[in-house]
């Protein structure tokens, strides 16, 4: 462990223009891909990057909860496209009659098309029963969690990877197939693989699906303000 006296702060890189750029440009570029994977396999250092990027993210309490399950079984992956279709099935049903053809003609291909599928967990008992920064929300490991697949999607995004979340699953179906204990919480499934082409956008506003709010509308001062009383 460090000592504590020669814990010191050092001085803040200052990061050039051109670096500011491009950090603001993957930001921009990221999609999340459904169906434009190409079946070329990712180079293991490249994929020890994107982990080590994932890895890399604020965790309450450094707690670091996350693991990452990397699956490339086609019988497990089988399995797991099995239950991402019962799963669909009923959320298909869930939309407005007029709408489910819609629904029926977006692709969901990732699970069989990437050449690499990742489970992100959540530990909910790493760090013990008191996490300093989680005493009074307990939710903090999972939002830590989601920080790390944020990064993976950048750090993916900037080495020509595409990524797609697949969050269309009944969790008891999916936990038997990875054999997750009890506490193990299930964050995120993810498709990862290279690509040629993505969409100039959010594929579902492309689509007609839903459109993307306007920054002005998101951005409140000081307390909470009704958006809609902020377009009259």
């Amino acid at each position: 462990m460090t000592d504590p006296a020669e814990c010191a702060p050092v001085k803040a890189r200052v990061f050039s223009r051109a670096e500011r750029q491009a950090l603001y440009d993957v930001i921009a570029h990221r999609r999340d891909v459904r169906n434009e994977f190409l079946p070329d396999p990712i180079d293991p250092q490249v994929l020890r990057r994107i982990l080590q990027a994932a890895h890399a993210a604020p965790s309450v309490g450094l707690s670091q909860p996350w693991n990452f399950i990397l699956i490339r079984d086609p019988q497990r992956r089988a399995s797991v496209r099995q239950a991402f279709a019962r799963a669909n099935a009923e959320a298909a049903s869930m939309f407005p009659a007029e709408r489910r053809s819609d629904y029926a003609a977006l692709k969901l291909e990732g699970i069989d098309k990437a050449p690499l599928n990742i489970c992100v967990t959540c530990d909910r008992e790493r760090g013990g029963k008191v996490v300093l920064g989680r005493t009074h929300n307990p939710d903090m490991d999972l939002y830590s969690t989601v920080c790390a697949v944020q990064n993976m999607w950048l750090a993916a995004r900037a080495e020509g990877i595409g990524m797609g979340w697949v969050s269309i699953f009944n969790d008891a179906d999916l936990r038997p197939i990875l054999g997750l204990p009890d506490h193990i919480a299930i964050v995120a499934y993810l498709c990862l693989g290279h690509v040629e082409e993505l969409f100039d956008g959010p594929e579902l506003a492309a689509r007609g699906w839903a459109t993307q709010d306007e920054f002005e509308t998101v951005v409140m001062q000081e307390c909470w303000t009704d958006p809609a009383a902020a377009t009259d």
